[in-house]
């Protein structure tokens, strides 16, 4: 078993969770779960692989991750989402990233992470590699505050392990839809503090920017190769970078932006 904490933020997380706490409940000293108020059986499942379980009311992503970062009382810690499921060969091979050497020369490691809309991976048009800085040494790495897309930083050399995790986030594109609108409200929330909005409000950048993403991820970079659900998801992406610009446009016209 590795020297290495297993964080995870939840609330009411019950469809995924014994996943995510099944595949990391091998090679994990410890597993801490900071939940903000779940109703469901999210607590129950994850004290049944013997979780550390604690209650933090919600203070935003960035804010609760960095809470259970405070918690971790091993050498590294895996920063988790309650819906992300770690392989067994990316479980094999952070077990022995730990135990060469060489490797210790970095303080993170960036891991690829594929997108599943119900049981379909998404793997082309730049929904993957999808890297995510989540793994590193205890007191080196700490999430930025923002209100949506949180990423970690971390103080010193940042390497690259090969296998993914499996990010099973939504249950179909519905439920992608309805997240993607949520993402691009507070999208526009981060948008509205930045000092020129001309350009990023004006209606040209409102057609021009989603249909632009979409022929870039679509066709450049292969998002057809994912067929028919390469097609609802690539649609629905460049949907939701038009809400952020009309969203963002809205904020500024009610006086409502920071």
């Amino acid at each position: 078993m590795a020297d290495l904490s297993v964080v995870i933020i939840a609330q009411d997380e019950e469809r995924t969770i014994g996943a995510v706490l099944k595949a990391v409940n091998k090679i994990a000293k410890e597993i801490i779960l900071v939940d903000s108020g779940s109703t469901d059986k999210t607590i129950e499942i994850a004290q049944s692989y013997g979780t550390i379980c604690h209650h933090k009311p919600w203070q935003g992503y960035a804010a609760q991750k960095n809470f259970a970062l405070s918690l971790a009382t091993s050498s590294w810690i895996l920063s988790l989402d309650a819906d992300e499921v770690i392989t067994a060969d990316l479980a094999n091979e952070i077990e022995r990233t730990f135990r060469q050497p060489k490797d210790q020369q970095f303080n993170g490691y960036l891991i690829p992470r594929i997108l599943y809309i119900g049981k379909t991976a998404i793997t082309h048009g730049g929904f993957y590699p999808d890297a995510q800085l989540r793994l590193f040494k205890t007191g080196k790495a700490e999430f930025k505050p923002r209100l949506v897309h949180e990423s970690a930083t971390v103080q010193g050399r940042i390497g690259h392990l090969k296998n993914p995790i499996r990010h099973y986030s939504y249950v179909d594109f519905a439920d992608y839809e309805k997240a993607l609108d949520k993402y691009a409200r507070l999208s526009a929330q981060e948008f509205a503090k930045s000092s020129d909005l001309t350009w990023r409000t004006s209606k040209l950048n409102e057609w021009l920017h989603p249909w632009w993403t979409f022929f870039y991820r679509y066709v450049l970079r292969g998002g057809f190769f994912d067929g028919a659900a390469g097609l609802k998801a690539n649609w629905l992406y460049q949907n939701y970078v038009r809400k952020k610009i009309t969203y963002l446009r809205q904020l500024v016209d009610s006086g409502s932006q920071p």
